[in-house]
């Protein structure tokens, strides 16, 4: 019997040589190659086996085949979203035979791409199959992902539920000192440290004051950072308003209250400075009153605490208040479940990749569980408290750096505990896919394949931006700060927004859409400023948001379109052609009024309508190149890609006065 080899098994089937000898594998035999020869006393069952695997799709092609008679169309199931790869192996065909049909579609994609309905439905159609798209429920996909598919999500027992420390943001205005007082609080220096001493990121920490914890949620307090503070005082369980005994009440300071109020959480005033000559807390109490903000000392019920961060007075007495307005509030958790926590900030860091930092809200979030965050999956890996020390888990209220995660989920994206690793994938690029088609409808534009994909038809001049930052929290918070510079001519495109090193692909992208790069507490990868000098790209890079802020606002200045107005300079009338090339002519003409300059812009009238626009590359006078000629003088004129001048047009030049435009 003559020798059957894996290509030949491939052949039969349809398939390739790889996807026989992982079934063959399957089965408990293990060959080499395409070319190695198949058992011949296993041939039988295995090519039932086989037939069984491969042949299935022709058996359903073969009942479509007669579907011309009986008008019944194959079905197939997918879920979006829809791979390349997964539309393939679903219609038994090669992920090259798919990308050829795209083509004939006019598009093109690669393997792993995902694709439109409506274009899955057309390559289907062409197989003659009718493709069934399942869509999962969006209420199972809210942006918590509350699915119980992928979550274990059983009700709390009370007697389940233990106390929690509470979660505290320090709230204010910028130079108040919210900083130094939480550094004072936890012993740490951060503010001296820190460009313009202006907080960057949004952390945590944690102390321990009485046997009890309390956890800080770290807040900037600029207003450039509006998003990042409304932020920190939604997740909050008090918030602490700082405001300086010498300066009293600002506009951040009643922006801040406000977002305390809305977050319906208890405040409690922290009169910071008091060692200051200029103290006057009295002022204080009267601003608070005057804000509604009753203090205790005027028979109201908001606690105001006089406290230094410079000398640590008061201190003791706001943590405290601290411990007793928790106390009141029987702040509780259930730590006996798999954890959920909230994402204070994301950022790629070298050597351990996309770091979030999380408050656990429930649960314990331990070593190896399978996490899922916006569009990010993955294991934990590793976590560490504010004080780099790894820990194996982390409890409610709990602050940690977790490493493990695909990407860099958004600021304020819920993190869950997945039972499978397989469904926290799907989920991800599922949510990754939503989001896609959701930017596409807005115009957002995230790689390359988008920006030539979105079409502008808004008049309204824009400076095209890429952001680059070290977190997600600042990046997020420049865009919004840039979104609201005021200008009805001109407007911010922010095109990509991301975290991490400036890289040549950044510079790929800036180059295509014409945009700038803004780097905020980041670095240039080597090679990328060549690149840049290259492709004509401008980098810019801050440590400080004011800085950023001005230099935008200058740019917004000067890509704004300057105002415009035309002087005429003279016209001439066109009296003979002349061939001098083959196929360039140069016009005889008669300067009848003004004069003509090289350089000039000229239109081209023929009976009184605009024929041609274009710019004077050259004058002649007899012999000689001149750079200008006056009226009543002949000369030789040659203008920029036009030659179908006629005897008798008329030439009118002018040039364009440039005027600076205002925001």
């Amino acid at each position: 019997m003559k020798k059957v080899k894996v290509k030949d098994l491939a052949k039969k089937y349809g398939t390739s040589p790889k996807k026989i000898l992982a079934e063959l594998e399957n089965e408990g035999i293990k060959l080499e190659s395409g070319s190695s020869p198949v058992p011949l006393d296993m041939l039988e069952l295995l090519e039932e086996h086989l037939d069984e695997v491969f042949n299935k799709h022709k058996k359903m092609s073969s009942k479509n085949s007669s579907s011309t008679q009986s008008n019944e169309e194959t079905e197939v199931h997918i879920k979006s979203p829809i791979i390349v790869k997964q539309l393939a192996e679903i219609l038994n065909k090669k992920p090259n035979e798919i990308i050829g049909e795209l083509m004939k579609l006019g598009e093109l994609a690669s393997i792993n791409q995902s694709l439109s309905e409506e274009t899955a439905n057309k390559i289907c159609k062409g197989f003659g199959i009718k493709l069934l798209i399942d869509h999962r429920d969006k209420d199972e996909h809210n942006i918590h992902g509350e699915d119980s598919d992928l979550f274990d999500d059983l009700p709390d027992k009370l007697e389940d539920l233990l106390e929690r420390p509470p979660i505290v943001t320090f709230l204010g205005h910028v130079d108040h000192g919210k900083t130094s007082l939480q550094d004072k609080v936890r012993n740490t220096v951060v503010a001296d440290g820190e460009a313009g001493k202006i907080t960057q990121h949004i952390g945590a920490s944690q102390i321990e004051f009485h046997g009890k914890k309390i956890t800080f949620i770290d807040t900037p307090g600029h207003e450039a950072f509006t998003q990042m503070r409304a932020r920190g005082a939604n997740v909050t369980d008090i918030a602490i308003l700082v405001v300086a005994a010498d300066d009293g009440f600002k506009p951040q300071t009643i922006e801040a209250l406000n977002h305390a109020r809305a977050a319906k959480v208890p405040i409690i005033v922290a009169i910071n400075k008091i060692d200051l000559p200029a103290a006057d807390p009295d002022k204080i109490l009267l601003q608070m009153q005057q804000n509604e903000l009753m203090s205790e000392d005027w028979g109201g019920d908001v606690g105001a605490v006089r406290v230094s961060a410079e000398t640590g007075e008061g201190l003791d007495t706001l943590l405290e208040r601290i411990l007793l307005e928790a106390e009141l509030l029987e702040l509780k958790a259930n730590p006996n479940k798999q954890g959920k926590a909230l994402v204070l900030e994301s950022q790629v860091e070298v050597g351990l990749g996309a770091t979030s930092s999380v408050l656990v809200q429930e649960g314990t979030l331990k070593m190896g569980d399978i996490v899922l965050a916006d569009e990010s999956f993955g294991r934990v890996k590793s976590l560490f408290d504010e004080h780099g020390k790894q820990v194996q888990s982390a409890g409610p209220s709990d602050p940690v750096k977790l490493v493990g995660l695909s990407g860099a989920p958004g600021a304020g994206s819920s993190l869950r505990v997945c039972k499978k690793e397989r469904d926290a994938r799907n989920e991800a690029e599922r949510r990754a896919h939503e989001n896609k088609q959701v930017n596409l409808s807005k115009g957002t534009i995230s790689s390359v394949e988008d920006l030539f994909s979105k079409i502008n038809t808004d008049n309204k001049k824009a400076l095209q931006i890429i952001i680059k930052s070290d977190v997600r929290g600042s990046g997020e918070a420049i865009q919004d700060s840039l979104n609201k510079l005021p200008s009805e001519k001109i407007e911010v495109d922010v095109i990509v927004n991301t975290v991490g090193a400036i890289t040549e692909n950044d510079i790929i992208l800036a180059a295509a859409s014409k945009a700038i790069i803004v780097g905020f507490h980041v670095k240039v990868n080597p090679g990328v400023n060549d690149l840049a000098k290259k492709e004509g790209v401008e980098i810019r890079l801050y440590s400080i948001i004011y800085e950023l802020l001005e230099d935008i606002t200058a740019a917004l200045t000067g890509r704004l379109e300057p105002d415009k107005r035309e002087n005429d300079l003279g016209e001439a009338k066109i009296l003979q052609i002349f061939e001098v090339k083959k196929g360039i002519n140069v016009i005889g003409c008669m300067v009848e009024q003004g004069s003509v300059k090289v350089g000039t812009n000229a239109r081209v009238y023929r009976n009184k309508d605009l024929i041609y626009q274009g710019e004077v590359t050259s004058l002649r006078r007899f012999q000689d190149s001149v750079k200008e000629v006056k009226a009543g003088l002949e000369c030789g004129i040659k203008l920029d890609n036009f030659m179908d001048f006629e005897e008798g047009d008329s030439v009118k030049f002018f040039e364009i006065e440039l005027r600076k435009a205002k925001l």
